[in-house]
């Protein structure tokens, strides 16, 4: 029986090589076909034609609804902390814009009107620096400063 196990070893060795190498023929057809297929897909495509996006409806758009100012008397001096650092740089613009934030989020802080009247006037925007001086007066009608606001008032119309 020595002899018998012989001829078997080989044609098994055979028929395990033929399926490997018909399944990787398999293997190479099916990935050419999909290369085709996707190859296709991608050339029928308009390569001009923009890409629709969808488009959010205004109401529900966070850009562009407006910026709501609670009332918050921390950020408000925080802005005006702020914002004096700016003007103390010369940085006038930003300060300007934090003490506009400090307004809003504190209608009735009259320091922070008061600065945004010295921002304002270094911007050269007199007749907003004059506004803002009148809120602050109006605020502020005993405080230390107010004839010398007062005047700047006066001298600004």
């Amino acid at each position: 029986m020595p002899g018998a196990c012989g001829p078997i070893i080989p044609r098994v060795a055979r028929y395990t090589k033929n399926v490997v190498q018909r399944s990787l023929l398999w293997t190479l057809l099916l990935a050419g076909a999909l290369w085709a297929q996707q190859d296709k897909a991608q050339k029928t495509k308009p390569a001009d034609q923009p890409k629709v996006q969808e488009q959010v409806p205004p109401e529900e758009d966070e850009s562009l609804k407006p910026r709501v100012y609670p009332f918050n008397p921390l950020e408000a001096e925080n802005d005006v902390k702020v914002g004096n650092f700016y003007f103390k740089q010369g940085k006038y613009k930003a300060a300007l814009n934090r003490f506009r934030e400090a307004t809003r989020y504190n209608p009735s802080f009259p320091e922070a009107f008061l600065r945004l009247g010295d921002a304002e006037e270094k911007m050269g925007d007199k007749q907003a620096a004059s506004d803002a001086y009148q809120k602050y007066i109006e605020l502020a009608p005993d405080a230390k400063n107010a004839e010398a606001i007062k005047k700047k008032i006066v001298a600004k119309h």
